[in-house]
């Protein structure tokens, strides 16, 4: 393995040109080439970033005997078919949650990365947050006693991704905020209960603000009178089961009628001997005057760590990556049970 990891980006919108920035400041690896369809995304993305080797096809890339890696930041349909190509091709690979659109895709993705000895990770960011790194040392060393009931959630008033957008077309997505905000929360909440094996499941999803036209981001708005499909979800709740006891809420939106005050995106999590929250990091016990509430700022958590450098040194130095292939394929999974369950209405076992 070189000393530098040498890297190539397939997709160059929002998410690809994070990389492209993160691997610039990575003294360990370097970007190369870039795989991008879109014409213009390929020729800025090469002009900002001083890449000489750009591809339409992300193949023709892959063909590069001195690529090591590959990072991957497309649409979501698209996740495990270039995964496995890029992994056959012998290359390790990062990939941008969810891992695929459903578990058999993801399965094959770590059966495949497992057969060619390859590492693949994905790039669940809110696992590396300073935040949750302090959240997990506390509940390692006890100071929460029993914890039995999370719940977390991400609750966007007004954050629906362009509508028209692949984001918004269940066929290219696999789904709506469940899938697009709950993959992060739901990888989160397991990491910091130590547990990703759910017994059952009861969810419901909405659609009241997609169709209607209402509650975009800011950006990237559709134009007027574009066509502007929306068969997705903009709301998604859910109770999780765990085979140890535990349960989990998770409440996702991409837009819903909310107070302006409050967190957007938090995880609480109930013990017998004290509570924690995120964001920030807090922690909730009787004290002598009622209940303390003490904000965590631990001198020996080190600050955010970039998911994408986390990789480059996993493959360079053979660690294994914080976030598990396995354990994105049970979150996948776990995400294939909601969809169920909200279409059924009825409670999903998984087995």
């Amino acid at each position: 393995m070189p000393e530098r990891l040498r890297c190539g980006v397939i997709g160059n919108g929002a998410s690809g040109l994070e990389h492209l920035t993160s691997l610039l400041h990575c003294p360990r690896a370097s970007a190369v080439a870039i795989a991008e369809s879109h014409p213009g995304r390929a020729k800025e993305a090469a002009d900002r970033y001083k890449i000489a080797r750009s591809y339409a096809d992300y193949h023709d890339l892959l063909d590069q005997p001195d690529l090591d890696a590959v990072t991957i930041a497309v649409p979501n349909h698209l996740h495990a078919a270039i995964a496995i190509d890029a992994l056959e091709a012998r290359k390790h690979v990062l990939l941008e949650p969810p891992m695929a659109t459903n578990a058999k895709d993801a399965a094959r993705l770590v059966e495949t990365a497992r057969k060619v000895k390859r590492t693949i990770m994905v790039a669940q960011k809110l696992r590396f947050h300073r935040h949750a790194q302090m959240a997990k040392t506390v509940i390692d060393r006890g100071d929460l006693g029993e914890f039995y009931h999370a719940r977390g959630f991400w609750l966007r008033r007004g954050g629906i991704p362009r509508i028209g957008s692949w984001y918004t077309q269940k066929q290219q997505s696999g789904g709506g905020c469940l899938i697009d905000l709950g993959a992060h929360v739901l990888d989160l909440c397991f990491s910091l209960l130590g547990e990703f094996d759910v017994k059952a499941v009861s969810a419901q999803t909405f659609a009241k603000f997609g169709p209607r036209g209402l509650g975009e981001m800011d950006w990237g708005k559709s134009e007027v009178g574009a066509k502007r499909p929306f068969d997705v979800d903009d709301c998604g709740v859910a109770l999780l089961r765990l085979r140890s006891g535990r349960t989990l809420v998770l409440e996702t939106s991409w837009a819903a009628n909310l107070p302006p005050e409050g967190r957007e995106l938090g995880v609480d999590l109930l013990g017998t001997t004290a509570g924690l929250s995120l964001f920030p990091a807090r922690l909730f016990r009787p004290g002598a005057n009622g209940y303390d509430t003490v904000n965590l700022s631990l001198p020996g958590v080190p600050q955010a760590e970039d998911p994408l450098h986390h990789f480059v040194l996993c493959v360079l130095e053979g660690r294994k990556p914080l976030v598990a292939p396995e354990e994105s394929f049970e979150v996948q999974r776990i995400l294939d049970a909601l969809y169920a369950s909200a279409a059924s209405g009825k409670e999903v076992r998984l087995e």
